[in-house]
């Protein structure tokens, strides 16, 4: 793409990795950088979108400048509120900046413009209605306080259920059992829970999806307690049988099984990736530009 002409940068930042597209005549180039969640580690989120600048400059042959001049839209996890939004617009170098949090990435690329519900799990989790371009969002307010159904909640459940186990307060199972030798006694799994990243935690959910295929019966607890969740987290957001549902996230698309029969047949596919609903609000955000 060396003769191209750039338009713009889009960023999907999320707790795992982010995301960055710089979009030009042809399509765009991307590159993964590292985590980024604005709430609970600011000075990692600054760090993972100016070394996926520098990814971006070194993949396309240009200065950096070339690449951070441009308008930038963002949708990045942990953006809670407008203080937050401000605090990164001062961080970054940006000269034009449109910052959100990612649930509006998320929700155009799984959707388009098209009605339906969407449940993101990822590291973290939210939950979003589209109806007749209106939007409405719930969840996403981070792993101390929500991210319901989340492979870091997943993560969490999977650790307790192991305590509980040792308690004898539950049966033991190949699940338990393996996180209790993993972590070598339960103090080491109360100490590594105490001080491990959100997003390390959300690594074990993998772990409980194996054994869940398994027929592991804490996996599979675990499992359908988050597809309880998501269930009654949709209905509370107006779904009801035949409206569309997407499953986001890494971890989202393995609830499926764990749904209701009519929950079951109206799941769809994502139409795109979260990056590509970046990708989208960022030449909406160049068309706001113009005018």
């Amino acid at each position: 793409m060396p003769h191209d002409t750039y338009h713009a940068l889009a960023i999907d930042g999320g707790g795992t990795k982010c995301r960055l597209a710089l979009l030009s005549d042809s399509g765009y180039e991307s590159v993964v950088s590292g985590s980024a969640n604005a709430c609970s580690d600011f000075d990692g989120t600054v760090r993972s979108i100016l070394s996926g600048v520098e990814q971006l400059a070194d993949r396309l042959s240009l200065p950096e400048h070339a690449v951070r001049d441009q308008p930038a839209y963002m949708g990045i996890a942990g953006v809670v509120d407008p203080t937050i939004a401000e605090r990164l617009r001062q961080a970054l170098p940006f000269p034009q900046m449109k910052i959100e949090d990612d649930r509006r990435s998320a929700l155009r690329g799984a959707l388009g413009v098209d009605d339906g519900f969407v449940a993101h799990c990822g590291t973290g989790s939210f939950f979003a209605a589209q109806k007749s371009g209106e939007q409405k969002f719930v969840g996403g307010w981070g792993p101390l306080l929500d991210d319901i159904a989340s492979a870091h909640w997943i993560g969490k459940r999977a650790l307790t259920a192991t305590l509980y186990a040792f308690d004898g307060l539950e049966e033991q199972s190949e699940l338990t059992e393996a996180l209790l030798k993993m972590h070598g006694d339960t103090a080491s799994i109360v100490a590594y829970a105490s001080h491990a990243p959100s997003a390390e935690i959300a690594q074990i959910a993998r772990t409980v999806t194996q054994y869940a295929a398994q027929e592991d019966s804490n996996a599979l607890l675990i499992m359908r307690q988050a597809a309880s969740l998501i269930d009654e987290t949709l209905q509370k957001l107006g779904w009801s049988e035949g409206k569309s549902i997407c499953l986001t996230g890494g971890i989202g698309g393995h609830y499926k099984r764990y749904f209701s029969p009519a929950m079951q047949t109206s799941v769809v596919a994502a139409k795109a990736e979260p990056l590509d609903g970046a990708v989208a609000l960022a030449r909406d955000f160049l068309r706001e530009l113009s005018n």
